[in-house]
């Protein structure tokens, strides 16, 4: 039986948490910010609270028991709620200042966010922002077991329990480097394109999927066998001319078409994708995060008026 007076603290919780992930004592204590020896002991007097074990320890690996398991799960909810508790006060008094744990998608991370944070932190000097970039289901999954706040993704895709602004739309545009073989007219549709001549990103980044349903690519035949598993591998392969592809409007002008031989252009239909913010059902947030909302399409029509 476990003493109610005395309890696990946030902080074994925490660590708790960070070993079950990282399945490694050195690895978890650098990622806690303490020593391995303190580390080590922390998680020793939560196993004695709990009275129970919840690591099997071997020279070369930690692995974690079935009941630690069932007991992350649980800490995991809790030190969620004691942060939401912290956030209820702390909103109060002043927005958008302290840790704020953001989740993006690599097809909007380097092209949006270079440019915002500087003035982002300008104008919230006391918001504390950590990025952590990764496909859209991976963030989404870490944002319901409370280790990201909201995240920024692209639109259609279904999620549940979760609140949504959508910022803006980001149009698709052809891309294709100068002189290919693949363009032959002014305006290029679909229909224009030979066999396996598309080239996407590989299945599980959703600009796959919202590019082929956008553009309108329902002959799979015109997508390429060969698949990209970034955005730059994508843009190296359009510039040897394997290919053409579509990039969202938003790479434009970003640095990794600089230097490059690559075209690109409007499509005949409009043809986009959706940005927006997404955060759990019911989060003590809610207003904080659409106001930053609101600063990313501030920041996103200043961006478009001085192109103009």
């Amino acid at each position: 039986m476990i003493n109610i007076v005395n309890l696990p603290t946030v902080k074994q919780l925490r660590y708790l948490i960070a070993l079950e992930k990282h399945a490694h004592f050195g690895k978890a204590a650098e990622a806690c910010f303490v020593s391995q020896s303190a580390f080590s002991v922390a998680i020793r007097v939560l196993e004695s609270i709990l009275g129970t074990q919840l690591f099997d320890r071997t020279n070369k690996r930690v692995t974690i028991t079935a009941m630690g398991q069932e007991i992350v799960i649980q800490a995991r909810l809790v030190v969620r709620d004691v942060e939401a508790l912290m956030d209820m006060a702390r909103v109060s008094s002043e927005p958008l200042s302290g840790k704020l744990r953001l989740g993006v998608i690599p097809t909007i991370s380097p092209f949006l966010l270079p440019k915002m944070l500087p003035q982002l932190r300008s104008h919230f000097p006391q918001l504390q922002l950590f990025l952590q970039e990764d496909t859209t289901l991976r963030i989404y999954g870490r944002l319901m077991s409370g280790e990201l706040d909201l995240i920024l993704i692209a639109f259609p895709y279904e999620l549940r329990n979760v609140e949504k602004m959508t910022l803006f739309k980001d149009p698709f545009l052809l891309a294709y480097k100068k002189g290919s073989q693949f363009i032959e007219t002014q305006k290029v549709t679909v229909d224009h394109l030979q066999s396996e001549s598309i080239l996407l990103l590989e299945d599980g980044h959703c600009l796959r999927d919202h590019a082929l349903s956008a553009c309108k690519i329902r002959n799979l035949n015109k997508v390429s066998n060969f698949a990209a598993s970034s955005l730059l591998t994508l843009i190296e392969m359009v510039e040897a001319d394997l290919g053409v592809t579509y990039l969202p409007e938003m790479a434009k002008d970003s640095p990794m078409l600089k230097n490059t031989n690559i075209k690109t252009q409007v499509m005949p239909k409009i043809s986009h994708r959706e940005i927006g913010l997404i955060w759990r059902k019911g989060s003590a947030r809610d207003k904080e995060f659409r106001m930053l909302g609101e600063f990313i399409q501030k920041y996103r029509n200043r961006k478009n008026r001085n192109k103009k």
